[in-house]
C-alpha cells in the first residue's frame, strides 16, 4: 500500500497560500487538512448591556410606585435602573442633551425633553425600551416639562415664556396656550424671561403656577384662562415648589434665599430664609450667597416638614465642596459631596401631591456619581451603592475580560473583597427595587479585570451580563509616596502624572497569579491567599535594558543574565536585593557627573509591608536609568505559572525574570534575537541622543508616534480620534527606528524546525511583523526547579508579517485550541505546605501528540499568528505557512484574538476603523465583518477586549463599560437574559378626603382636562408649531409589521386618518371662505344702509 505523506500536501497548500493575498484557502485542501465546524451563521454582532454611571448625566427621574430610576445624559443616553442586577440602556437618535424627564407613574411610560426642542415617549414595558412618539418644536424652545399624576396631559414651557399643551396618548398639541403676555399682563414692564417652573395646586387641579426666571411667579386659572394672582420678588428664581395642601409655595432664588408665600397674599413673601448667610445684627438684608438651584418641600404627618436645597452657600466658603442641604425643624444639615450636583430627587412614600409626604430618602445625582441619602436615621447617613457606578473612581487605563472561568474563582475573590467593604452605611435596603432579573442562560463565570490610574486593580464578577466589584488591589502601596522634593521629582521624570498608573496586565485565572506593568518601568509579580502576613522586605530586582546597535559585537548564542562584558544587551542584577535599607540608597546613586545611572523611577518602600489577604506582593521589577537615559515604557507582557516565569518587552528589547528563583534568566536587545540573521540594516545610536518616543502604548498600540512619551495614559487628547500611516513593508526599516516587543506567548511545541519533540517555548512576536521562537530548558518540578538554573536559549525566526504581531497561539493536528501550561492555585501561606503539597498542585499541561520516530515526520501542531494586517496559519515543525489571510489593506488592526466558541475556534479582529472580524481556524476564511464604530477613539483603543464564547467589551466613555457579543446563540437568547424594568403593581389608594371637607369643601378639586385642553373646545394647535414623528410602534410601524388581514386594517386605517387629515384641511379651507364671504356681505349691508337715504345729487 502506498505510504500517504501529508507533509507533500500541506507543501502544496503553502504555495496556493503564498499565491494568493487576500485568503489562501480552497475548499477541497482544507477539508483535506481538517474540518472547519465554525460558519458563518454562528456569528452575528449585537450590544448587550452597559455598565458604571452614566457619563455627564443631565437630568433624572423617578418612579414611586414602580421604583425605578431613569437619569438622561448631555449625549442623549437613557439610562433606566431597577433592583441590583436590572439595568436598561437607550440612546435618542439625535445625540441632544436630555433636559428633562418624566414618567408616567405606574404606566410603563417615560417622557424625555431634549436640547434640539423634541419630546419623545418611551415604552417601557418591553426588555428594550423603544420611543413610541415624537414630537419637534420649531419655533420655540424647551425650558420645562411637567406632567401631573395620572394625567395625559403634558404641561412643556419655553423660552419664550409660553406654555404648550401635549396630550401624552396621541402626543398631538392642544389648541389650549398660555401665552406669557396674558399671564403677566402689565404687572412687569418687560419679559419674564423663560419658564423655570410649572406645577398645579396640590388641592386644586384647575390651578397652575407658572415660576418664570426673572421673578415673577403666576398663579393661573385653567378654567377661566386668566391669573388669579402674581407674585414678585426682585431676584431671579430658579425652582418652585409646593406645600402638600396648596396655600404655600416655596421659592428659590439666584441670591440664595428662599422665599415662602401664601397663595392670597400677593404683596410680599410671607417669610425670607437665607440658609446660609450671615444675619447682621442691625436688621438689614443678608449678605447675598451662591443661587439655591433646587429646593422642596416635602412633609411628614408626625414631624416638621423637610426643606431639601442645593446650592446657596455663601461666597466666602472658596474651595467648599458641593452641598446638599437638609433643613428639618430647627436643625440644618450641611451633606459635602464629592462632586457638583446635577439634581436631586425627593422620595416619598406617596405618589399623591396632595397627601403627606413622608419622604424617607433623597436620590442626589452628581456629575461623577449617584448618592441616595436615608432621611429616617440620624446624621443622615447613605445607601450603600449596589449598581456598579464605581468603574471611573480613577480613570481606567487597560482592561482585560476572561470568560468561562474556574468555577471557584469568583467565590474567592468575593471572599476577600468583602471584608475590603466600608462601614457605617445606612442599614435599610436599597430603595430603588423595582423590575424583575431575566432568565439567564449563560452559566459560566466572567471575570472583567480593570487598571487604573492611580495603580489601583479591579476584579468584576461579569457572568449573565451583570457586573459586580469582587475586590480591589492597591498596587501604589509597594511604593513610597513622593514627597514633592527634587530628588523624587527628577527620579520620576518620565511621567508627568499618575506615576502608579497600571500599563499592561497578565493573569493566570488557574493559578491565581497576578502580573501587572505600571507607566514607570515597573511590574508587580503578586500571588492569591487567603492568610494575612506582614512582608518584612520587599523582593525587588533591577534591570537594565538598553538600546544600542554596535556592529562590532556579535549576539551571544545564548542568553542569561551574566554575560556582563556585553555592553548592548545591558547588565541584569545578579541577583535581587533581598535586604532592606542598606540596598535602597544604591538605587537612588547618580554618578560623579550627574549623569542619572541605575536609578528606578519609583523607590519600594523600606518598611514592612502589611498584606490582606488577597492578592500580595511576591515580587518587584524595575527597569532603570542607563547612562542618562530612561528606560522605555513596557508594551508587552506575560506570565506563565507553570514554568514560574514573567517575560517583558519594550523599545529597547525583553526580559525573562524567573520569579520562584527572584532572577533574570535573559537580558536581551530586540536585535540579538535575530543572532547573525537580522534582515534588518540598523544604525548605531547612542544612548545620550534625544529621546525617542516611547514603544508602548504610544506608538504600537496607539499609533500616535509623534507624541511625548511623557504622557500619563490618562492624557486628555489621547481620547481624540486618530489614524496612523505607516509602511506596511517588512522588507525595509527606517535607520532611525526601534523594532519593539509587541507580543509574547508561552507554549509547548517546536523550538526549531525540524524538531521531533515538543518542548517548553517562548515565542516572541515584534514590531515588525517578525516572530521569533525562545526555548526553555526547564528543571524538574518540586524542589529541583528552585535550586538549578532555567536555560533561556534564542533559538531562531518562525515568520514574518505585515505590520506589528498582535497574537499568537496553538493549535493541535485536529484544530484542537492548545492553552498555555499552568499550575493549579495552593495556599502559599498555609502551615506545613511542603514540596509535596506542591508537587500535586502543580503543571497540568497540555497533551500534544508527538510524531512518532518510526514514522515519517509529520505535521501535529498549527502555529496562528495575526498582526496589525494579516493572519497566518504555520504548519509546525516544518514550518510551512499553510494559510495566509490580508485582515485590512486601508486600516490596521487594534485588537486581535484567538478565542473558543461553543463548537471551535475563530480569531477575532477589531480594526481602527471600526470594524469587527472573525476568521475561521486554520483556514482563516472570513466569517463576520461588520462595520460596528464609524469612529474609534483612543479610549476604545486602549480596553476594547475579545474573550472566548463570543464576548467582547470596551469602555465606550470614561465612566462605562459596554458589552457586546459576536455569538448567533447569545444575541437569540439575550432577549430573555434581559431584565424587566416595568412589573404589575397597584396604585395606592387615593388621600381620603374626610367626612367635614367632603362636607365644606377642601379638599382636592379635580379638573376635567380632556374638556378643556380637547379639540372640542381648545381647537386645534397652529400647525407650524411642532411636528409629529410616529415611532417604529406607532402607526408608521403597522405599515411593515402587519400582514393579512391585520394588515388590511391597519392600511384601511392609515389611509382613513389620511383621508381625515386632507377633509380636515378642506373644511378648513371651506371655513376661512365662509368667514371670508360674511364679512364682504357684511360689508356691503353697512355700505347699502349708509347710502340708501341719499340723493342722486349728493353722492
Amino acid at each position: 500500500m502506498k505510504k500517504f505523506n501529508i507533509r507533500k500536501v500541506l507543501d502544496g497548500l503553502k504555495e496556493q497560500a503564498s499565491s494568493s493575498v487576500s485568503s489562501g484557502q480552497s475548499g477541497a485542501p482544507e477539508n483535506n487538512l481538517m474540518h472547519e465546524t465554525l460558519q458563518s451563521e454562528n456569528f452575528q454582532l449585537c450590544k448587550t448591556v452597559r455598565h458604571g454611571f452614566p457619563y455627564q448625566p443631565s437630568s433624572m427621574a423617578h418612579d414611586p410606585v414602580q421604583k425605578i430610576l431613569a437619569i438622561g445624559t448631555q449625549s442623549g443616553a437613557l439610562r433606566l435602573f431597577g433592583r441590583p442586577g436590572v439595568e436598561s440602556y437607550c440612546q435618542h437618535e439625535s445625540g441632544a442633551a436630555v433636559i428633562s424627564l418624566q414618567f408616567l407613574i405606574n404606566e410603563g411610560a417615560l417622557v424625555s425633553a431634549l436640547a434640539d426642542d423634541s419630546v419623545h415617549l418611551w415604552n417601557l414595558r418591553q426588555r428594550r425600551p423603544a420611543i413610541l412618539h415624537s414630537l419637534k418644536f420649531n419655533r420655540e424652545r424647551i425650558t420645562f416639562v411637567h406632567l401631573p399624576f395620572q394625567s395625559k396631559w403634558l404641561y412643556i414651557g419655553t423660552e419664550k415664556g409660553n406654555i404648550h399643551i401635549v396630550n401624552v396618548e396621541s402626543f398631538t398639541l392642544s389648541g389650549y396656550v398660555i401665552m406669557w403676555n396674558k399671564a403677566i399682563e402689565l404687572s412687569s414692564k418687560a419679559h419674564p424671561g423663560p419658564v423655570v417652573h410649572i406645577s398645579d395646586n396640590p388641592m386644586d387641579e384647575g390651578k397652575l403656577i407658572i415660576g418664570y426666571e426673572a421673578g415673577i411667579v403666576v398663579l393661573w386659572d385653567l378654567k377661566s384662562k386668566k391669573a388669579d394672582y402674581r407674585y414678585t420678588y426682585d431676584e431671579a428664581i430658579h425652582s418652585v415648589a409646593w406645600h402638600h395642601e396648596g396655600k404655600q409655595f416655596i421659592c428659590s432664588h439666584s441670591d440664595g434665599t428662599l422665599t415662602i408665600w401664601n397663595i392670597k397674599g400677593q404683596g410680599k413673601p410671607f417669610q425670607t430664609i437665607t440658609p446660609h448667610g450671615k444675619q447682621p445684627k442691625d436688621g438689614k438684608k443678608p449678605e447675598p450667597c451662591k443661587p439655591i438651584l433646587k429646593v422642596e418641600y416635602k412633609t411628614t404627618r408626625l414631624g416638621d416638614p423637610f426643606m431639601i436645597l442645593s446650592g446657596g452657600l455663601s461666597y466666602d466658603t472658596v474651595g467648599r465642596r458641593p452641598c446638599l442641604t437638609v433643613m428639618h425643624g430647627k436643625s440644618t444639615a450641611v451633606l459635602e459631596m464629592d462632586y457638583p450636583i446635577v439634581d436631586f430627587l425627593t422620595l416619598c412614600e406617596t405618589p399623591y401631591s396632595n397627601d403627606f409626604q413622608e419622604p424617607y430618602a433623597v436620590v442626589v445625582l452628581l456629575e461623577k456619581d449617584l448618592v441616595v441619602i436615608d432621611l429616617a436615621q440620624n446624621g443622615y447617613p447613605i445607601f450603600e451603592n449596589p449598581y456598579p457606578l464605581t468603574i471611573h473612581e480613577s480613570p481606567v487605563t487597560c482592561c482585560e475580560y476572561f470568560a468561562d472561568c474556574p468555577v471557584d474563582l469568583i467565590p474567592a475573590l468575593y471572599s476577600v473583597g468583602s471584608r475590603q467593604k466600608r462601614q457605617g452605611y445606612s442599614k435599610k435596603e436599597w430603595p430603588i427595587s423595582g423590575g424583575n432579573w431575566g432568565l439567564g442562560t449563560q452559566s459560566y463565570p466572567e471575570i472583567i479585570i480593570t487598571g487604573h490610574a492611580d495603580g489601583t486593580v479591579k476584579f468584576w464578577d461579569a457572568s449573565a451580563i451583570m457586573l459586580q466589584v469582587l475586590y480591589k488591589l492597591k498596587t501604589a502601596k509597594v511604593f513610597e509616596k513622593s514627597r514633592n522634593n527634587k530628588e523624587d521629582k527628577q527620579n520620576t521624570e518620565i511621567v508627568d502624572e499618575d506615576p502608579f498608573a497600571i500599563q499592561i496586565m497578565a493573569w493566570c485565572p488557574e493559578s491565581r497569579r497576578l502580573c501587572v506593568a505600571g507607566v514607570s518601568a515597573n511590574l508587580i509579580i503578586y500571588r492569591f491567599s487567603k492568610q494575612e502576613i506582614t512582608t518584612e522586605v520587599v523582593q525587588l530586582l533591577e534591570v537594565r535594558l538598553q538600546y544600542e546597535v554596535n556592529d562590532m559585537e556579535s549576539p551571544p548564542e545564548g542568553g542569561g543574565g551574566g554575560d556582563r562584558d556585553l555592553p548592548t544587551p545591558g547588565a541584569a542584577s545578579p541577583s535581587p536585593q533581598t535586604t532592606g535599607p542598606p540596598t535602597h540608597p544604591s538605587t537612588s546613586s547618580n554618578s560623579s557627573d550627574g549623569v542619572r545611572d541605575n536609578v528606578p523611577c519609583l523607590k519600594v518602600r523600606s518598611t514592612p509591608l502589611k498584606q490582606s489577604s488577597g492578592y500580595q506582593v511576591e515580587l518587584v521589577v524595575q527597569l532603570v536609568w542607563v547612562s542618562g537615559e530612561p528606560p522605555q515604557q513596557i508594551t508587552s507582557l506575560a506570565l506563565n505559572s507553570s514554568y514560574g516565569l514573567i517575560v517583558f518587552g519594550n523599545s529597547n528589547g525583553l526580559a525573562v525574570v524567573d520569579y520562584l528563583q527572584k532572577t533574570v534568566l535573559l537580558n536581551l536587545g530586540t536585535v540579538e534575537l535575530y543572532g547573525s540573521n537580522d534582515p534588518y540594516q540598523r544604525q548605531a545610536r547612542s544612548p545620550r541622543k534625544t529621546r525617542q518616543p516611547a514603544g508602548g502604548l504610544c506608538d504600537i498600540n496607539e499609533g500616535s508616534a509623534s507624541e511625548d512619551r511623557c504622557k500619563s495614559p490618562t492624557s486628555d487628547h489621547r481620547d481624540n480620534s486618530f489614524s496612523r500611516s505607516r509602511s506596511s513593508s517588512v522588507t525595509s526599516i527606517d535607520k532611525e527606528a526601534r523594532e519593539a516587543i509587541t507580543s509574547f506567548h508561552f507554549c509547548e511545541t517546536f523550538a526549531r524546525k525540524g524538531d521531533s519533540a515538543i518542548t517548553p517555548c517562548l515565542y516572541v512576536g515584534t514590531s515588525l511583523g517578525t516572530v521569533l521562537a525562545v526555548a526553555l530548558n526547564l528543571p524538574p518540578a518540586g524542589e529541583q526547579r528552585l535550586l538549578q538554573p532555567v536555560i533561556v536559549l534564542p533559538s531562531g525566526t518562525l515568520a514574518r508579517l505585515k505590520g506589528s504581531i498582535l497574537r499568537m497561539a496553538f493549535l493541535d493536528n485536529t484544530g484542537t485550541f492548545l492553552p498555555p501550561a499552568f499550575e493549579t492555585w495552593y495556599e502559599p501561606n498555609a502551615a506545613g505546605a511542603d514540596s509535596e503539597e506542591r508537587d500535586k498542585a502543580r503543571k497540568r499541561r497540555p497533551v500534544s501528540v508527538s510524531p512518532s520516530t518510526s514514522q515519517e515526520l509529520q505535521e501535529s501542531q498549527y502555529a496562528v499568528v495575526c498582526s496589525e494586517k494579516q493572519a497566518k496559519v504555520i504548519a509546525l515543525p516544518s514550518q510551512n505557512c499553510i494559510f495566509k489571510h490580508s485582515i485590512t489593506e486601508t486600516s490596521f488592526v487594534l485588537r486581535a484574538d484567538v478565542v473558543q466558541m461553543n463548537i471551535g475556534n475563530c480569531v477575532a479582529c477589531f480594526c481602527a476603523n471600526g470594524h469587527i472580524m472573525t476568521l475561521s481556524l486554520p483556514g482563516l476564511r472570513p466569517l463576520l465583518d461588520v462595520n460596528y464604530l464609524p469612529l474609534t477613539d483612543m479610549r476604545i483603543a486602549r480596553t476594547f477586549c475579545f474573550t472566548n464564547l463570543g464576548q467582547a467589551m470596551y469602555l465606550t466613555s470614561p465612566t462605562e463599560i459596554q458589552r457586546i457579543t459576536y455569538s448567533q446563540e447569545t444575541c437569540e437568547n439575550l432577549q430573555e437574559m434581559l431584565g424587566e424594568l416595568f412589573t404589575p403593581v397597584e396604585t395606592p389608594e387615593a388621600p381620603n378626603r374626610g367626612f367635614f371637607k367632603g362636607l365644606f369643601g377642601g379638599g382636592a378639586t379635580s379638573l376635567d382636562r380632556e374638556e378643556l385642553f380637547g379639540e372640542t373646545q381648545a381647537g386645534k394647535a397652529s400647525r407650524g408649531l411642532a411636528q409629529h414623528i410616529p415611532g417604529p410602534q406607532g402607526l408608521e410601524g403597522m405599515k411593515g409589521a402587519a400582514s393579512g388581514v391585520v394588515a388590511d386594517l391597519a392600511r384601511a386605517r392609515i389611509a382613513l386618518d389620511e383621508r381625515g387629515q386632507k377633509l380636515g384641511e378642506l373644511d378648513e379651507r371651506t371655513a376661512a371662505m365662509l368667514a371670508s364671504a360674511d364679512s364682504f356681505g357684511k360689508h356691503a349691508h353697512d355700505m347699502m344702509l349708509k347710502c340708501k337715504d341719499k340723493k342722486w345729487y349728493q353722492f
